[in-house]
């Protein structure tokens, strides 16, 4: 084994370990947050940086292979439209009635889309 090969070995199990820390800390937040505006926003943003750790990590083991190619190709997807979908989600659940949690102080489209407009509850 050469110390090339060895680095590289290092740098894919770091990478994946750091992308399935992501993902179980999505996985929590789904769990424990508690409405769908702040679950959507963990599994959005920490399972993508989560899926991209693994793809990541296999793109280092691959190379310049096929197989690398393919997750190469599949991470720039998921960089895409995770974004994308996260926010139309989150904006058909709000035009569908969808109530934020009692701690949101703010709501950006507010009644009438217009203005911020700031909820009663002070702190």
């Amino acid at each position: 084994m050469d110390i090339i090969s060895t680095v590289l070995d290092i740098l894919s199990i770091i990478s994946l370990v750091i992308g399935l820390l992501f993902l179980c800390l999505g996985m929590l937040g789904l769990l424990r947050l508690p409405d769908v505006y702040n679950r959507l926003h963990a599994t959005t943003k920490v399972a993508t940086l989560g899926a991209l750790g693994v793809l990541l990590s296999i793109i280092i083991q691959e190379g310049y292979t096929p197989m690398g190619v393919k997750a190469f190709t599949v991470a720039m997807f998921i960089l895409l439209t995770a974004p994308i979908s996260g926010h139309m989600i989150g904006k058909a659940a709000y035009s569908h009635g969808v109530k934020l949690c009692e701690g949101t102080c703010i709501d950006e489209y507010g009644p009438s889309r217009g203005p911020q407009s700031v909820s009663k509850k002070k702190k």
